[in-house]
C-alpha cells in the first residue's frame, strides 16, 4: 500500500465521519481540529475506523494534529 493509498484511504474515513468535509480540500497538512473541524468524539471515531480498516489498535489515545502525522503512523505501523 503506497502513501497515497492511505491518504486517499484516510480521506474517505475522514468524509464518512463527517460528511461536510471537503475531500479536495484535504492535504496532508490539514489539521485535524483547526482546518477540519474534529473534536475528540470525532477524532475517537476517526481513531476506530483506522483500527477496523488496518487491523491494529492505538497503544492509548492517538494525539495526531495533521492528516500527513496520521498517514505517518499507519505507514510505520503497516510496514
Amino acid at each position: 500500500m503506497t502513501r497515497t493509498d492511505i491518504f486517499n484511504s484516510l480521506k474517505d474515513i475522514l468524509w464518512q465521519i463527517r460528511p461536510s468535509i471537503d475531500q479536495s480540500q484535504v492535504s496532508e497538512d490539514s489539521q485535524l481540529v483547526r482546518d477540519l473541524g474534529l473534536d475528540s468524539l470525532t477524532v475517537m471515531l476517526l481513531s476506530l475506523a483506522i483500527e477496523n480498516k488496518y487491523g491494529f489498535r492505538f497503544e492509548g489515545a492517538p494525539q495526531f494534529k495533521s492528516v500527513g502525522e496520521v498517514i505517518d503512523h499507519i505507514e510505520k505501523v503497516c510496514q
